[in-house]
């Protein structure tokens, strides 16, 4: 949510601002809905001045004894009047936020301006691609095959875009989900939270999900009960409605979670394997912090993930998103993409945004230092990283000839083993 005031003044450049996102900003309905506040406001006030002189030649007559009644009729029908006046700017005052609501966050100055995807920056790269002796599979061959990923058992179960984690491959699963909360918790600070996978309307308000993204989530029928899109949602909500301790920040919070998303207007797009899912895993870092320390946060919180791709062995880059491929509520991303020899091809495997207080505004969360004026805290997160997407990164990187898996090194310890056989079972 954008602040109003800002916002009010400066429509004409907030709007060429958003046209760098492709965003087109109704500049004439906000300009009309706010003319019609004023206006409203300007007759109350003016109304209200002539019910005070009013009211006063009122008290003056009953004094000199005189007749009041006709004068007292004329200040009920202004209080009537203004009763209305402040109505209609209640309402039009709600139509303005219920708009402003729609609008998506400012770009940072540093956000390179482009259409789509192919206007994404490259600026970092990390390892080299592994040459194989042979043709490299993609993982909805060799999981199946080695007998640890079950398409057709999942969509059996329950449809299309699920998938079922067999013996090794759940353990497999479950090794990457430790390892990330281990990494995140014990070297870079973050504390654990295992939220709620169940959360209401107001918090995926105050995240920006609704109402503009209603058709990407899943709901319960009869509930104000959504099924996460993220742990972002949850996470971020922990401190809705709060002020916190500036000397405090950053804090910094990591969750492993399911995550539930519809993937609307995303069919045809990536339908073999589990790269897109409607059920899927992800350890999420999220970050509050003030505005002069959120952009450190953003390259901290960066590196956290890149740790753990790093720890794996897994090449990857990180880009930096343009204007016309971000996030509804990012001021500015980067995405890490990891390198997948079975499809030849990096894949997002990890988006870290700073929404200012974009967020913050939505969800009513702020801070104070001392015994200063407070403020709307920064907020932050990213993926550290998506699990499913990783275990593909893994088994697709780490494969040999024969269909066997060699096991990362910082992965064993977890699975007590170091490969995974060409029968899929664990040595």
């Amino acid at each position: 949510m954008h602040d109003l005031s800002f916002f009010r003044s400066n429509l004409e450049a907030i709007a060429r601002r958003l046209a760098d996102r492709g965003f087109t900003l109704d500049v004439d309905g906000f300009r009309s809905l706010d003319e019609r506040r004023r206006a409203a406001i300007t007759e109350a006030e003016q109304l209200r001045a002539r019910r005070n002189l009013q009211s006063q030649e009122i008290g003056r007559l009953k004094r000199a004894g005189e007749d009041t009644s006709a004068l007292q009729a004329e200040v009920r029908a202004l209080g009537d009047r203004i009763g209305e006046l402040e109505e209609q700017v209640e309402a039009l005052e709600e139509e303005f936020r219920e708009k402003l609501a729609s609008v998506p966050n400012i770009p940072h100055d540093s956000v390179p301006v482009g259409a789509s995807s192919e206007d994404n920056v490259e600026i970092k790269r990390w390892g080299q691609p592994r040459e194989f002796s042979f043709p490299p599979k993609a993982h909805w061959d060799l999981g199946p095959r080695l007998g640890i990923l079950d398409f057709e058992r999942a969509a059996k179960i329950t449809g299309a875009r699920f998938a079922v984690y067999m013996g090794a491959g759940a353990k497999l699963e479950r090794a990457l989900i430790n390892f990330m909360l281990d990494l995140h918790t014990r070297e870079h600070g973050y504390t654990e939270v295992l939220p709620p996978f169940l959360v209401n309307s107001a918090s995926l308000f105050g995240t920006g999900q609704l109402p503009k993204f209603a058709a990407d989530l899943f709901k319960c029928e009869n509930f104000d009960f959504w099924l996460i899109p993220t742990a972002e949602v949850p996470v971020t909500n922990l401190h809705r409605e709060e002020t916190l301790d500036g000397d405090a920040l950053p804090i910094r919070y990591c969750a492993f979670t399911p995550c539930f998303r519809s993937e609307a207007g995303s069919y045809g797009r990536d339908v073999r394997g589990i790269i897109r899912q409607h059920q899927f895993q992800k350890v999420e870092l999220v970050a509050f912090a003030r505005p002069d320390q959120s952009y450190g946060e953003l390259e901290r919180l960066t590196e956290c993930a890149e740790r753990v791709l790093e720890r794996l062995g897994l090449p990857y880059r990180r880009v930096v998103l343009c204007t016309g491929d971000m996030g509804f509520a990012s001021a500015k991303t980067y995405d890490l993409e990891v390198w997948m020899p079975g499809q030849q091809a990096f894949r997002e495997i990890s988006s870290c945004s700073n929404f200012e207080s974009f967020q913050a505004r939505r969800a009513g969360i702020r801070f104070r230092s001392g015994k200063g004026k407070g403020d709307y805290a920064h907020t932050l997160n990213g993926s550290g990283l998506a699990v499913g997407r990783t275990w593909v990164a893994v088994v697709e990187n780490y494969q040999q000839e024969d269909g066997s898996v060699l096991l990362p090194e910082a992965l064993r310890p977890y699975l007590n083993a170091e490969w995974i056989d060409a029968k899929g079972g664990l040595r």
